[in-house]
């Protein structure tokens, strides 16, 4: 009789991002706030994770740890195996500006450059060379090929926030930063930033990290992890916005 050939098990998900204890404290003695208290976190490749929490919950301290833009009390931080804390602050701003891209909820664009201007400004700072094709690519992506000649002022706030995405792509960065995204835009604009978000991530496995209060925008993610005084209280995957509203209930009461 032959033997029945086994399946082979899928090999384990790169982590791209990971943290271990972290904790970030503010002040000393009696005044003193913990804003995070041991958190642990593993964030893999080609994974879009999306972190919510109440206000003062730990959420922005968190991605600024992840980013490398605060150093943590205790604990570590690891992006694209390079332990953060190993580094210099000179080093620091170069893993960022290689492994790290942003995407703030008021799009931070220079007024005075244009869309593709401002797309190409990492690699200006760096003094790098883009590849054409792959700026081509980008354009037509975030759906702005015919625009990429135009100032911000002569763009949309959902057609700014896809020059910020295209920037924060033009390095292909480790890790993706996402601060409320669509903070600032309307919820027929938010769509379509939430899609393109998710599409990088399916397209070009792009490791995503998204800080947001939507239920909406946490349920376009793989996995939400919920945060509060603190610490990683809950996680969910592949939850719906009712799911996640429900918990923010119960984090909030």
């Amino acid at each position: 009789m032959a033997a029945v050939e086994q399946p082979v098990a899928p090999a384990p998900a790169t982590v791209a991002v990971q943290a271990r204890a972290l904790t970030r404290r503010y002040g000393d003695g009696s005044t003193a706030v913990d804003a995070l208290r041991g958190v642990d976190l593993d964030i893999r490749e080609h994974e879009l994770v999306a972190i919510m929490g109440p206000s003062g919950s730990g959420k922005s301290t968190l991605m600024h740890l992840l980013a490398g833009l605060d150093r943590p009390t205790s604990g570590t931080v690891t992006v694209g195996g390079t332990e953060l804390s190993t580094l210099s602050d000179a080093q620091l701003t170069l893993l960022r500006r290689k492994a790290i891209g942003f995407v703030f909820q008021f799009f931070n664009l220079l007024p005075m450059l244009d869309a593709e201007e401002n797309v190409l400004l990492p690699l200006s700072i760096s003094g790098e060379k883009p590849d054409a094709g792959w700026l081509d690519e980008l354009f037509a992506r975030v759906g702005l090929s015919e625009r990429r000649h135009h100032r911000p002022a002569e763009l949309s706030g959902g057609e700014q926030q896809r020059v910020a995405i295209a920037r924060a792509l033009i390095s292909r960065p480790t890790m993706l930063l996402a601060d409320e995204p669509t903070g600032n835009l309307d919820s027929a604009t938010s769509s379509g930033i939430l899609e393109l978000m998710r599409d990088s991530v399916e397209a070009y496995g792009q490791t995503t990290v998204m800080v947001t209060h939507d239920p909406r925008a946490a349920a376009t993610a793989h996995r939400v992890l919920f945060i509060a005084d603190g610490l990683i209280v809950k996680e969910l995957a592949a939850a719906s916005a009712a799911e996640v509203l429900a918990v923010m209930g119960d984090i909030s009461a």
